[in-house]
């Protein structure tokens, strides 16, 4: 399973809101699942304190460290994974129309690409009921202010790459551009193929490849 480890965020002085209408999206869920105001107030202050470690995001899954003034808690969160077929309607979707894995790349998510993915049955950004937690401190809310304010350090996650959002719904960087990679492989007629899909696929696998290269750890030390 695809894990991905994001560094710790420095602290942050200000609001240090999200800006970007998906992050901003994530955020409304995150508040919808908060049981209080004085809840989610504790875990902007713990978001921007620069206190919260790496946060590791698989498909389904994040998990990080959180400390505060009582000591230092271990956050699970959870959301639920888009079943097979929804992701291969997800891939279908970024497919359909030119442009969308290059805006994917550089860090937009389109409109259209969650509207049309709504209207195939594709729910892309949760709600409040789907963001799942546990938190080895002893609050009885679930989620607690720890676990809050890993969700909204993720939403800062989220403005700088909408590829966050996908790996959490089950469907990592690698896996989307194979999928379309092999998509556009396929024996079709000539006057179906996409260029610019083509292209971007192409250019992104190229980068993965290299990326590799350079963090593999028979190369040296990382």
């Amino acid at each position: 399973m695809t894990t991905v480890v994001h560094p710790r965020t420095p602290a942050r002085r200000g609001a240090a809101r999200a800006t970007r209408w998906w992050a901003k999206a994530w955020v409304r869920a995150v508040e919808e699942a908060s049981y209080s105001a004085a809840d989610l107030s504790a875990a902007r202050a713990i978001s921007r304190s620069g206190r919260i470690g790496q946060i590791s995001v698989r498909p389904g899954e994040f998990v990080a460290a959180v400390e505060d003034q009582r000591g230092l808690w271990a956050v699970q969160g959870t959301v639920p994974v888009l079943d097979p077929t929804a992701r291969e309607a997800l891939v279908e979707t970024v497919a359909a129309e030119a442009g969308r894995v290059a805006a994917l790349l550089a860090g937009e998510l389109p409109h259209t690409l969650v509207e049309h993915a709504e209207e195939a049955g594709v729910e892309l950004l949760p709600y409040g009921g789907e963001l799942g937690s546990t938190c080895t401190c002893e609050a009885w809310a679930d989620p607690c202010p720890h676990a809050l304010a890993v969700l909204y350090q993720l939403a800062w996650l989220l403005d700088d790459d909408p590829f966050v959002l996908l790996h959490l719904r089950g469907l990592p960087r690698e896996d989307l551009l194979a999928q379309l990679h092999r998509r556009t492989s396929t024996a079709r007629a000539p006057a179906d193929d996409d260029p610019d899909l083509d292209v971007a696929v192409d250019a992104a696998l190229r980068a993965a490849a290299l990326l590799a290269e350079l963090d593999d750890p028979q190369d040296g030390d990382r």
